[in-house]
């Protein structure tokens, strides 16, 4: 058997926060380059996109058996995001303004493409609807830049790669 092909983590990952998807399983390329999205892709730090999904375990004991097997419980699905800001300029800091406490929209990643290609219909794409929690200044570190640190809480299923309509 030959190795697989592998895709390179770095630069090949789209994040968008796009306010209105009217349905999650099917996001149109319309929706997702409309005009009130923002490209959160250069905003990200390194560390800066972090979904997460724990899943519980039911156990299942038999009377007949020794043995305890499991079945899949129930499970949740957290993202957490970390990035950059310049608050002095505001065509440098569309992040923090889109990114405002309590607001709700979706956070849509496109895996494995680069990420400054076009959406376009056919993409694969995971969908995450959420609240936003509050924006937090991180402390500063020698030798790097400003950053913010914030929770959007998954508000709504998790949609993972749907394909994106025309």
């Amino acid at each position: 058997m030959s190795q697989p092909v592998s895709v390179q983590a770095d630069g090949n990952l789209l994040v968008l926060f796009v306010p209105t998807i009217a349905d999650t399983e099917n996001p149109t390329v319309g929706e997702l380059t409309a005009g009130s999205v923002v490209d959160l892709s250069c905003y990200l730090t390194g560390d800066g996109f972090t979904p997460n999904t724990e899943e519980q375990t039911v156990s299942d004991e038999r009377i007949c058996s020794r043995q305890t097997f499991e079945q899949p419980g129930r499970y949740q699905d957290s993202l957490d995001i970390a990035y950059v800001y310049n608050i002095l300029s505001a065509v440098d800091d569309e992040a923090r303004l889109a990114l405002t406490q309590l607001r709700t929209g979706n956070i849509v990643a496109r895996w494995g493409q680069a990420f400054e290609d076009a959406v376009a219909a056919g993409d694969i794409v995971d969908v995450y609807p959420v609240k936003l929690g509050v924006p937090k200044k991180q402390p500063p570190v020698a030798n790097s830049v400003l950053r913010i640190a914030q929770k959007p809480f998954v508000i709504g299923k998790v949609q993972r790669d749907v394909t994106v309509a025309a």
